[in-house]
């Protein structure tokens, strides 16, 4: 009998001892995750504060700081990634009505334009009175029969990609327009 109440001590010791181990562990992984996210990270932060301080000093002091610049961090600038390209749909359709002789009354276009990065399209979401004013001057000026003709089409297709362009190059500073496509093209 003294013996099988030793085992089962035994056996209390053990498990108390492996209950132990294991919320030792736990405190000190703990103690390590708050020793990272308090000395450690602080020590990133103004790390980073002292580079942006660096950038915002004289062109003297900007030029020899920039030698010292570890050469991963330029290595870094030359592999991000360009900004991929974006459609942007304009959210209404380009109507322009012509003379009763002509030979439609109404030409109704519907476009999508293919940009280069999201800031693009934003600045033609910002400029797109001026966008709306150009296009529709630029479809007046080619007229009805010309607009008929598949030529014609793309010729228009050419000056309208002309015109937001240069809206674009003149408002935002670059043009970033890459193509521009007619999802709608209807005649009346």
């Amino acid at each position: 009998m003294a013996e099988a109440h030793g085992k089962d001590e035994g056996k209390k010791s053990s498990k108390k001892l492996i209950i132990i181990i294991a919320a030792l562990v736990l405190v000190l992984a703990g103690a390590g995750a708050a020793y990272y996210f308090l000395m450690v990270k602080p020590a990133d932060a103004a790390h980073k504060e002292e580079g942006d301080a660096k950038h915002g000093g004289k062109k003297e002091e900007h030029k020899e700081e920039h030698k010292e610049e570890p050469a991963h961090e330029a290595e870094d600038e030359h592999e991000k990634v360009a900004d991929p390209d974006v459609y942007y749909n304009m959210p209404s359709a380009l109507l322009v009505n012509f003379p009763a002789g002509a030979g439609a009354k109404v030409i109704r276009i519907s476009l999508t334009i293919l940009v280069k990065g999201e800031a693009s399209v934003d600045a033609m979401k910002k400029h797109e009175p001026m966008i709306r004013n150009n296009l529709l001057m630029a479809i007046s000026a080619l007229g009805v029969e010309k607009a008929k003709t598949l030529a014609g089409k793309q010729e228009l297709r050419a000056m309208m990609q002309a015109e937001i362009g240069k809206v674009l190059e003149k408002m935002a500073g670059k043009n970033t327009v890459k193509e521009v496509y007619f999802t709608e093209f209807v005649m009346q």
